[in-house]
């Protein structure tokens, strides 16, 4: 019973870690539309290039932001498979089909816990 408890709480946990990776990755590439629709906006407009580049600078500074995110997020995907490996009951668990991560949800056919 506690055994099956853990292994539920560790699937949460990778399915949710997946979650936010997806999500960052989706910010990220919301972003870059944003970016182009900003800069056909201008070109469109006809203004100065100087017009909008503060909010211009802005968005690239969020897009630096979102991608230490998405690299603090690897780091913790790895710490926590490194931890997987020392909570007894869980050093021979693996989410899918022998992957180390639940897939992608595009991916996602079922997820089952296997031992």
């Amino acid at each position: 019973m506690r055994k099956q408890m853990i292994e539920n709480a560790a699937f949460d946990v990778a399915a949710q870690v997946r979650a936010v990776e997806d999500t960052i990755d989706a910010a990220l590439a919301e972003i870059a539309e944003l970016q182009g629709r900003m800069m056909r906006a201008r070109s469109l407009s006809g203004v100065g290039i100087a017009t909008g580049h503060e909010a211009l600078e802005k968005l690239a500074g969020t897009v630096t932001s979102l991608v230490g995110a998405r690299g603090s997020m690897a780091a913790c995907h790895a710490a926590l498979i490194d931890a997987k490996g020392r909570v007894p009951g869980l050093r021979t668990v693996s989410f899918g089909d022998g992957e180390e991560c639940p897939p992608p949800k595009s991916l996602d056919r079922g997820l089952r816990v296997v031992a």
